[in-house]
């Protein structure tokens, strides 16, 4: 069972949220607002004249000195900025970025992308690289190495997740035109870096009983009302910009609508609030935590709706409920089932009609299943691949699914679904496991999500630091 507790939500400030998971996952999510401009000098032709401009600035600047009917000298050619670096005397090549690229579109199952988001998402991979770099670099100054053999164990168990070994990942990666390199470096940035925050953050943390016992009186205050799993875009506008920046959110929903790319895709391509870095997500919040603006939509939302775009001090904001619960309360949706899934795949060159034919055999052959122990049967004569799952709980599973499950019973199987590329399934409940009561989360537990909270904290604010003072030269 989740505890939550949301220390508060505001337009402009940090949020926080504390929720007992088994890796005790805190984050700190936010949303700040950049106000700072960034102004680009360049060298005017001989011959080239500039007109003199009124010193009126602009307070939202956050204190720097910006002219309001300011004049650009030269035009910022995206091209002088090409995607690859050299941090700290550390050289990121175009191949790098090509095969971070090619690695991340596979694993999110990303096909096909536009040549404006192509670009996005590579100027994005490169900071994730210049960051990967930076940390790899800090963890070294501190005496904290990653040896190869380690290195191994990790690639290893990330194999596994994919149900390959290291050789079939090796061979995977390369056919979508990545490499094992790029994977072994970005285990190794992760590795250095979270014991780089265990011997040089960790050790500075302290979290009183005091306060632990504050955090515990407000969970059980709030227990039985409702919160929501919320992800959003957040896209700034003012009053020149309204109309366009309006326009751009309708676009934006209409292609999440089409459910070509995830909703956290376009949090990733598009947000302009913090975040983005955590693909929109703002974790679980009660109405009362949200801005006013917010509050009536995630109240009237359903579990998987988008809603907006929702005007709000500084722009736009676009929602995604991802799911919603009572705090403290037992949740139908936590019961833990045991199913087996059939799937019957469509070899190439089937054309629609004997596909239709086909899954019409599937959804007749699977609603006449007698039970799991019938399962092997069916699936014998449809020549259907089985799965056992036993530790999947209600909510992990999309919406429609969640609703179907519910009102399941015992050796029920579920109407057919997926597509003629990646199969058709269904899927049969043989065993669910009711959630119990609600309880609040122990003084222990508390203080080490508390104390992981403000680890990242940390931990955010040194790679803030690490950006200010590095030497990035882009080639």
């Amino acid at each position: 069972m989740l505890d939550p507790y949301r220390d508060g939500y505001a337009p402009h400030a940090g949020v926080m949220r504390i929720t007992n998971t088994v890796k005790q996952d805190i984050r700190i999510k936010g949303r700040f607002f950049r106000g700072a401009a960034a102004m680009m000098l360049a060298a005017v032709a001989a011959g080239a004249l500039a007109q003199t401009v009124p010193d009126q600035t602009v307070p939202e600047t956050g204190g720097l000195d910006i002219p309001s009917n300011l004049q650009l000298f030269g035009k910022l050619d995206p091209n002088v900025r090409k995607p690859t670096a050299i941090v700290n005397d550390t050289v990121l090549t175009g191949t790098d970025l090509d095969q971070r690229m090619a690695l991340a579109m596979a694993l999110n199952n990303v096909t096909k992308l536009s040549p404006e988001d192509r670009d996005r998402l590579r100027m994005q991979i490169l900071r994730q690289l210049i960051d990967e770099t930076l940390q790899i670099q800090e963890a070294k100054s501190a005496e904290i190495t990653v040896t190869a053999p380690e290195i191994d164990q990790a690639y290893a168990r990330f194999s596994q997740q994919f149900g390959k070994t290291p050789t079939q990942m090796t061979a995977f990666l390369r056919q979508v035109g990545s490499s094992e390199r790029s994977m072994r470096r970005q285990i190794e940035g992760e590795l250095a870096w979270n014991r780089y925050l265990r011997k040089r953050v960790e050790p500075f943390i302290n979290v009183g009983d005091e306060e632990v016992n504050a955090i515990r009186a407000r969970l059980e205050a709030a227990k039985g009302t409702e919160e929501y799993n919320l992800k959003e875009i957040f896209l700034s506008a003012n009053e020149a910009t309204q109309q366009q920046v309006f326009a751009n959110a309708r676009q934006i929903i209409a292609e999440i609508q089409k459910g070509q790319q995830p909703f956290e895709y376009f949090a990733r391509s598009f947000s302009e609030a913090s975040t983005r870095a955590v693909n929109g997500d703002l974790g679980w919040v009660r109405a009362a935590q949200l801005p006013p603006e917010l509050q009536s939509a995630a109240q009237s939302m359903q579990v998987g709706q988008v809603a907006g775009p929702i005007p709000i001090p500084g722009g736009f904001s676009i929602l995604y409920l991802t799911d919603k619960r009572q705090v403290l309360t037992a949740d139908p949706r936590d019961s833990r089932l045991s199913l087996k899934q059939l799937t019957i795949k469509f070899p190439a060159g089937t054309t629609q009609a004997q596909a239709t034919a086909r899954a019409a055999d599937f959804a007749k052959a699977t609603q006449a299943i007698r039970g799991c122990g019938d399962v092997e049967r069916v699936a014998t004569s449809l020549k259907a691949e089985v799965v056992d799952n036993d530790q999947v709980t209600i909510r992990q599973l999309p919406a429609p699914l969640q609703e179907i499950l519910l009102k399941m019973q015992i050796g029920q199987a579920t109407p057919p679904f997926g597509s003629p590329e990646q199969g058709v399934r269904s899927l049969v409940l043989c065993d669910r496991e009711e959630p119990r009561s609600g309880n609040l989360p122990t003084s222990d537990q508390i203080q080490n999500q508390v104390e992981q909270q403000r680890v990242n904290l940390r931990a955010n604010q040194k790679m803030r630091d690490l950006r200010r003072d590095a030497v990035i030269e882009y080639r």
